[in-house]
């Protein structure tokens, strides 16, 4: 980004995080943004109510407007989240809000079914919900708010958000916006709401409240196993750790690059980013000549084994009483420039990527880390590779991506990684619509299985019979 525009745009968020300071010091509350996780609920139950009076037309114009206006306000917007989180690009901030108005589908991708036959006429249509609890995580809090409104409204559902607290104030600061002028087209106040103090109480009085029929939770384990305890149904994305193999026939050249753009996208804050790299050994001195001279920075080996000891941590010491390594929070999301740093190495500004070498058992390999360094393991061939990503995903069943000519290579990590994204010859945001065919969400739903949600995820079920009558023929 220029820096005429930076500076535009940290203006307007700094004078945008006055006003909304002082809106908070009085206490002032409305258009979806509450004190209380009660009022929230029975807020965008009273909404839900309206819509549902309003019908397809209300949400059509509801969704019209959350289209436009993350789009109009990206730029603001997104220095906004990346003012308060301090982690991922402004630049990627930017365009995953601009790319929420053209690539989350809304009600036309609802699907009717109709049976006709000599007994009658029956119709199969998809209901609302009614009030959708929904989690947001604070590496995509505006982008991924905005996806579930679109999808979730387009159902004809209202929403009650219990945002990350680290992105709270970003996601009121939309939640209100996108409420003001979705009331000023329809008269319905409160589609979207929260609580503009979100913590772990709040959630619990959001799982439950008796109008909240629905959870939808996108974040770490924890908030996704408290949520399927529930009893009510949850549509959950889980945690991923995407591995990349890179065979013999690849166009090493275009994977270097990809891998370069989807690892460092955000600074790797994505779910679906790249996590790790199994290269085949006759390419393998190749491809990381390729990845230099796309602009990625390679790391020694000592280099790498400083750089692990300042991302990971074991509390009690290595291997004493604590059976997981405890990650860095600090460097999640940082720049290439800030992690090397870290370990006395200066990068150019325009590097956007960390590598190095390790084994296929490194931390760095079995372990989801969210920044931009990217472990590169050699392999003796595809098949070792196949075998070691599939062993590196854990069987969270999230993304795999793979770099290669040949089909039947292609076919066997397909089949056999057996992910949610399947990506073959391209970066990690394809699979969401960006570069790539199909349509965007930033809640992938995984340990449940629904998969990229869509406006269906979020409706129910119902079948109409008209017996002997209604049938054409």
């Amino acid at each position: 980004m220029n820096e005429q525009l930076i500076s535009r745009v940290v203006s307007e968020v700094l004078a945008r995080l006055q006003e909304q300071s002082a809106t908070a010091a009085t206490g002032k509350t409305g258009f979806g943004v509450y004190d209380a996780m009660p009022d929230a609920v029975a807020a965008a139950h009273a909404s839900f109510l309206k819509l549902k009076e309003g019908g397809v037309s209300a949400r059509k114009k509801a969704i019209a407007v959350i289209r436009k206006l993350c789009v109009q306000h990206a730029e603001s917007w997104g220095a906004i989240e990346f003012e308060e989180t301090k982690i991922g690009r402004l630049d990627h901030k930017i365009e995953k809000l601009r790319i929420c108005g053209d690539l989350v589908p809304g009600v036309e991708m609802l699907e009717r079914m109709a049976f006709s036959g000599d007994f009658g006429l029956t119709l199969i249509d998809f209901a609302p919900w009614g009030v959708i609890g929904a989690v947001t995580p604070s590496t995509h809090s505006v982008p991924t708010l905005t996806g579930n409104a679109i999808n979730m409204l387009a159902a004809g559902n209202s929403v009650v958000f219990n945002t990350h607290p680290s992105a709270a104030h970003c996601a009121a600061h939309a939640i209100r916006a996108y409420n003001e002028a979705i009331f000023a087209e329809t008269g319905i106040p409160d589609l979207l709401t929260t609580v503009r103090k979100p913590t772990l109480d709040t959630f619990k009085e959001m799982c439950g409240a008796a109008q909240v029929r629905l959870l939808c939770v996108t974040g770490g384990p924890a908030v996704v196993k408290a949520a399927m305890l529930t009893g009510k149904r949850a549509v959950c994305a889980g945690p991923g750790n995407p591995p990349v193999v890179v065979d013999e026939t690849a166009d090493l050249e275009r994977a270097a690059r990809c891998v370069i753009q989807g690892a460092s996208y955000d600074n790797n804050l994505l779910c679906i980013g790249e996590k790790e790299v199994f290269v085949v050994e006759s390419v393998a001195d190749r491809f990381l000549a390729a990845l230099e001279s796309a602009g990625a920075h390679r790391l020694t080996s000592s280099q790498v084994d400083a750089f692990t000891k300042e991302v990971f941590s074991f509390p009690q010491g290595q291997g004493a009483g604590c059976p997981h390594p405890v990650l860095n929070k600090k460097l999640i999301g940082q720049s290439p420039q800030t992690l090397a740093q870290t370990i006395g190495l200066s990068v150019p500004a325009k590097c956007q990527l960390l590598f190095g070498e390790t084994g296929a058992d490194h931390l760095f390999v079995q372990e989801e880390q969210m920044m931009p360094f990217l472990p590169i393991v050699r392999v003796k061939n595809v098949d070792a590779a196949i075998d070691a990503a599939i062993q590196a995903e854990h069987g969270y069943k999230h993304t795999g991506i793979m770099h290669s000519q040949n089909i039947r290579h292609l076919t066997r990590m397909a089949q056999e990684i057996d992910t949610t994204l399947f990506i073959k010859n391209g970066p990690c945001m394809t699979g969401l619509g960006l570069g790539g065919e199909g349509f965007l969400s930033f809640s992938v739903a995984t340990p449940t299985g629904e998969g990229v949600t869509t406006p269906m995820t979020f409706t129910r079920s119902r079948r109409c019979v008209m017996v002997e009558n209604l049938n054409l023929y």
